[in-house]
């Protein structure tokens, strides 16, 4: 893999680094964090003193435009912009209504470009929670695969309850026999292997929650997904085959 350079305006600490472990130190869980990588020390040295990550959130593949959404720097926990990391991976789950139909979905990017849509996972007598767990389940799996190729990973999650069962509370439920006080743990066979896969990555793995239908692309890609996955009935989780044209599948109905 190329070397990269990585920027930091606002973190810990700010200046160039040129390693991805140390960037993470200074922007990890840091409120409006800004970063952003680049090919060259030049580049790098250009950018932090402009002060300008120079390039837009997020541009279609098929088109090559420019689609910055207004709306990212809204998400809760400020996450970058998505093209200062090799594979960013959006995740939603949907249900029509709760409980009733249900389905997943998720929305790659590789270095800021929209790479891959996936669906499916349907489920007539699903929850919103339910599907939720079974989109950030799946975009973990990938996450594993592009860790694997020494990728730079994070994945924004709209679902705070989906965060919260792998990456918080499970801990304590594990330390109690995977039970909690007051009633049984909804969801617990998937909890358990996702955290468990969480657990093999997350020292590799940046973990947003992102608010939801504020007009962040990958979310409201993620979104439609859920619905075709409804709409389709597919129980798989296949990879949408079509990227020509995103604005037609963003006028979809929304989950």
């Amino acid at each position: 893999m190329a070397k990269k350079f990585y920027v930091v305006w606002a973190g810990r600490e700010t200046g160039i680094f040129t390693d991805w472990g140390s960037c993470k130190r200074s922007v990890d869980k840091f409120a409006g964090a800004r970063y952003k990588s680049f090919p060259s020390r030049t580049e790098a040295e250009a950018a932090f003193k402009s002060g300008s990550a120079g390039r837009p959130a997020a541009k279609k593949k098929s088109s090559g435009s420019n689609a910055t959404s207004s709306s990212a720097s809204k998400s809760i926990d400020a996450p970058p912009l998505i093209d200062a990391i090799d594979v960013a991976i959006f995740c939603d789950g949907g249900c029509d209504p709760n409980p009733g139909k249900a389905g997943s979905g998720s929305a790659v990017y590789h270095n800021g470009t929209l790479a891959e849509l996936w669906y499916g996972l349907y489920n007539p007598r699903g929850t919103n929670n339910t599907a939720e767990l079974n989109a950030l389940h799946q975009s973990l799996l990938i996450a594993e695969k592009a860790i694997s190729d020494k990728k730079t990973v994070a994945i924004y999650c709209d679902s705070q309850y989906s965060i919260n069962c792998i990456s918080v509370w499970a801990y304590g439920w594990k330390k109690k026999g995977w039970k909690k006080k007051g009633g049984e743990i909804k969801n617990l066979d998937v909890i358990k292997m996702m955290h468990a896969l969480y657990e093999r990555i997350h020292d590799e793995l940046q973990l947003f929650h992102v608010r939801a239908h504020i007009g962040i692309e990958g979310n409201e890609l993620a979104d439609r997904m859920t619905m075709m996955a409804v709409d389709r009935q597919e129980t798989a989780y296949i990879q949408y085959p079509n990227l020509d044209d995103i604005d037609a599948l963003l006028s979809l109905r929304a989950g």
